[in-house]
């Protein structure tokens, strides 16, 4: 027995010479091998754009460079530590980094500018909470970009070394490294920031790295993302809220729709949103790149498969989250409750309503000149929720009503995303207005409310047979050689006082009468029902053209744009009423 306990304390000796013996092996070598390299400045602790670093270790896959002055600023048993942490995590490198993503996404520039098949890693400090970068200039000549290193490379933050960290870091830029070969290289495109880091975010949980939740990368991106969860998933300004939203959106696609939407979408020709719409098809999926993300909105809200089988997670890590919109508490009685907004593509906003009256009606309005999404959940006082969309015309107004709103709900949640731009994002992006609007009435108030609804449908009605009488007159008119009557507007007079920020159906008639008025008078022909600044410039016009009968009994010399008795008598004398 005490034999068989020599030869086992001998064989872990042999075993525990060759591992320090490969540690140490190029210890010689490193400590005469010194190297200048250009850095990223907006990265790097002291603001340098170059650094002096020493060759630390090299084995048949890395080269590992540290800046030479923090190298130097520690002690002999700590360079020791280093050495075996960095020993570490070559060895994961070679034997599950290197292996798993290049199986997966391609191989990096091999063997590159260099003509060295090992990539050099190069570790100085950084500021923050940066866990390292990728310069794709280091893969060109320096005639091409003066400031390259010519070397397949990625940067490391010093502050990791020996940690845990250290291998998910090392593993999303090096699949920036293949990136750059498979997109820019390969064919000739370069790839969209925020779906170049979204591979490289997804890459951690590829290597099964994120498998312990805690002190993971997806926990870090966890609370990014729910420190801002309307960041904007395309506008890339490199903060730790786009890595957060990035995160939380690849890992949606991945459990949804599988890890062959990015491999086939890095393959493509194509970048950006239009790879992924043509990756998802070609894995037979019926989703374009826009429903994926207004599932991913609802599911962060709710997160809840008996909802619907998309709108959920499938990493039981994520099986808890779930953002807080931001809420409003709309009073019972009539209440008139509104606001605006504004966002870039691709930002999913929340905006839940709780308490409110028996009826609710909620409008919404975005830029017209952009496409905005507005899915909803609606939840019974069960908490039982479900899904539904706002039908949008084509000014991207639309409604939603529902009786006995405060009897049956517990909440009504919006979920507004502008979704027209689809390719072209580079740093900040422009934001859109939208607003909403809730209106809440009582029972015998709706009821009054669809009654002067009727009424103004009634009033419309017969507006159009007027004008088709008056239509009918001018043609009897031509045909007699008569001179054509004067040209009219479909009202049926002017009753009430009209200013700037009223809305409604007289308002409309009144857009109507001074477009019959001619250029002169309003130029923009504007019919919308709002009373605003076109519609003030025309009353002032028209005003001034008959100033002898409206100002001047007033004392008035100039138009004011208020719809008043004088206004209303003159215009109700030219249409006859």
């Amino acid at each position: 027995m005490q034999r068989f306990t020599r030869i086992i304390c001998l064989l872990f000796f042999v075993s525990w010479f060759f591992v320090v013996a490969s540690i140490f092996t190029y210890e010689a070598k490193a400590q005469s091998e010194m190297e200048s390299f250009f850095i990223e400045s907006s990265y790097d602790l002291l603001g340098r754009k170059e650094i002096e670093a020493q060759l630390v270790r090299a084995d048949n896959r890395v080269y590992f460079y540290i800046e030479k002055g923090w190298w130097n600023g520690h002690s002999s048993r700590e360079q020791n530590d280093l050495r075996i942490a960095l020993f570490e995590l070559g060895q994961e490198f070679q034997d599950r980094i290197y292996p798993v993503l290049t199986s997966t996404f391609g191989v990096e520039p091999r063997p590159g500018i260099d003509g060295d098949e090992r990539i050099t890693i190069l570790i100085h400090q950084m500021a923050g909470e940066a866990g390292g970068y990728f310069r794709s200039n280091d893969v060109y000549e320096k005639a091409v970009s003066p400031t390259s290193n010519e070397r397949e490379m990625v940067y490391l933050n010093s502050e990791y070394i020996g940690k845990i960290e250290a291998k998910s870091f090392l593993a999303h830029e090096f699949t920036h490294l293949i990136t750059i070969n498979q997109k820019d290289l390969l064919r000739r495109v370069a790839e969209e920031t925020w779906l170049n880091e979204a591979r490289a975010e997804y890459a951690p949980t590829l290597l099964g790295y994120d498998d312990v939740y805690e002190g993971s990368n997806l926990q870090r991106r966890v609370r990014n993302f729910l420190e801002n969860p309307t960041d904007s998933l395309t506008e890339w300004l490199n903060t730790k809220e786009d890595y957060g939203v990035i995160n939380m959106f690849v890992q949606y696609l991945v459990d949804h729709y599988g890890k062959d939407v990015l491999i086939d979408s890095l393959k493509s020709p194509q970048v950006g949103i239009a790879s992924l719409d043509e990756a998802l098809r070609r894995n037979g999926f019926k989703e374009d790149f826009a429903q994926v993300f207004e599932d991913w909105a609802i599911t962060v809200l709710v997160n809840n498969c008996e909802v619907g089988s998309k709108y959920c997670y499938a990493n039981p890590h994520l099986a808890s989250l779930r953002v807080a919109p931001v809420s409003y508490y709309i009073p019972g009685g009539e209440t008139v409750v509104s606001t605006y907004y504004t966002a870039p593509a691709w930002s999913a906003n929340w905006h839940r309503f709780v308490g409110g009256g028996q009826n609710f009606t909620l409008e919404f309005e975005g830029t017209s000149v952009v496409d905005f999404e507005v899915p909803y959940v609606l939840c019974d006082l069960h908490y039982e929720c479900s899904v539904g969309f706002f039908s949008l015309n084509e000014e991207q107004k639309g409604t939603i009503t529902f009786s006995q709103f405060d009897k049956t709900y517990s909440s009504l949640t919006i979920i507004p995303f502008l979704k027209s731009k689809t390719s072209g994002f580079s740093g900040r992006e422009n934001t859109f207005l939208f607003s909403w609007e809730v209106k809440v009435q009582r029972e015998a108030e709706a009821k009054a409310q669809e009654e002067v609804q009727l009424r103004n449908q009634l009033l419309a009605r017969v507006a159009e047979l007027q004008d088709q009488i008056r239509q009918l007159r001018s043609q009897l008119a031509a045909l007699q050689g008569q001179p054509n009557p004067p040209r009219a507007v479909s009202c049926m007079g002017f009753n009430h006082n009209l200013f700037f920020g009223v809305r409604g159906e007289e308002v409309r008639c009144l857009q109507e009468f001074l477009k019959a008025q001619g250029e002169d008078v309003y130029p923009e022909g504007l019919v919308t029902g709002n009373f605003l600044a076109l519609t003030q410039q025309a009353v002032i016009r028209f005003q001034e053209i008959y100033a002898s009968e409206i100002l001047a009994p007033l004392s008035l010399n100039s138009g004011t744009g208020y719809v008043g008795q004088m206004t209303r008598n003159k215009m109700n004398q030219m249409i006859g009423f």
